[in-house]
C-alpha cells in the first residue's frame, strides 16, 4: 500500500490517470502534480492530494517531493511523468527538414521532454521503496524510436524522446542496485484525442486514436504487469517493446 504520484495532471492523459487510479484502492492517496496545481478540478476525493510543479524549474519539483507527496503520508509505488511537448510553447510545429531547424526549439523541447523527467527522477527515485515492487514511468513516443525511424523529420521531438528513452535506461540501471524489485519505464500511450495530437489527428487511421480514458487504463495495466527485467525498456499501450 504506497501513493501514486502524478506530474501533469492537467493534461488530458495526466487527469485521466488521476480519475483511474482513484478507482484503484491498491493506493492510499493519489498525488496530482501540475503547473496550476489544481488539477483535475472537479474531482472531489479525501485520497487526492493536488500541489504545484513546474519541470522547467528544480526548485519546484523538490517543493512538490516535500510538501503533497510527503503529505501523503506513504511512500510512492507508482510514479506516472505525463507531460511532454510536441508544438507550441516555443517550439512551433515539428520540423518537416533540416531547414526548419531552430536552436531556441530544440533546447525547449529537451527541457520539457528529457531534462523535466530526468529531474523528476532524481528527487523521486530515492522515495520509492528499497524492498516491494514499485515503477517509476513517463510518457516517451514510438517516434523516439532510432531503429524504427523511417521518415526524418520531427527533429525536436525525436531527439529528445530518443534522450528521454537513453535517461529511463541509465535509471533503470542504477535504480535496479539499490531496489531490484523496482521498474523504469517509458510508455509509449499512441495517439490519443489531447491537444498535443489534435493538429496531426486527421491522418491517424480508423480505430487508433485512443480516447484519454482507454490509454489511462491501458497504460496502468501496462505498468501494472511489467517485470524487473523489462526495466529500462519503453512498452506501448498494448504491453510490447518499441524497438530502440
Amino acid at each position: 500500500m504506497g501513493c501514486a504520484v502524478v506530474i501533469g495532471a492537467s493534461g488530458g492523459i495526466g487527469e485521466a490517470l488521476v480519475r483511474a487510479l482513484l478507482r484503484r484502492p491498491e493506493f492510499v492517496a493519489v498525488v496530482a502534480l501540475s503547473r496550476a496545481g489544481a488539477a483535475p478540478a472537479d474531482v472531489v476525493s479525501d485520497r487526492l492530494i493536488r500541489g504545484r510543479i513546474d519541470l522547467l524549474d528544480e526548485a519546484s519539483i523538490e517543493g512538490a517531493v516535500q510538501g503533497p507527496v510527503a503529505a501523503a503520508g506513504s511512500p510512492p509505488t507508482l510514479v506516472l511523468v505525463a507531460t511532454g511537448l510536441l508544438h507550441g510553447e516555443g517550439v512551433g510545429q515539428p520540423e518537416r527538414s533540416w531547414r526548419s531547424l531552430d536552436g531556441d526549439a530544440l533546447t525547449q523541447a529537451w527541457r520539457v521532454n528529457a531534462v523535466g523527467p530526468a529531474l523528476v527522477a532524481k528527487h523521486m527515485l530515492p522515495l520509492l521503496p528499497r524492498t516491494g515492487r514499485s515503477v517509476f514511468a513517463a510518457l516517451s513516443a514510438r517516434v523516439g524510436s532510432i531503429g524504427d525511424n523511417r521518415l526524418g523529420g520531427w527533429h525536436a521531438y525525436r531527439a529528445s524522446k530518443a534522450g528521454l528513452n537513453m535517461i529511463l535506461r541509465n535509471l533503470a540501471i542504477e535504480l535496479a542496485r539499490s531496489r531490484p524489485e523496482a521498474i523504469c519505464l517509458g510508455l509509449h500511450p499512441g495517439t490519443v484525442a489531447t491537444g498535443l495530437s489534435k493538429p496531426f489527428q486527421a491522418g491517424v487511421a480508423d480505430g487508433k486514436l485512443f480516447t484519454p480514458e482507454f490509454c489511462a487504463e491501458s497504460l496502468l495495466s501496462v505498468c501494472a504487469g511489467a517485470i524487473p527485467a523489462q526495466s529500462g525498456s519503453v512498452l506501448a499501450w498494448d504491453g510490447l517493446v518499441v524497438v530502440p
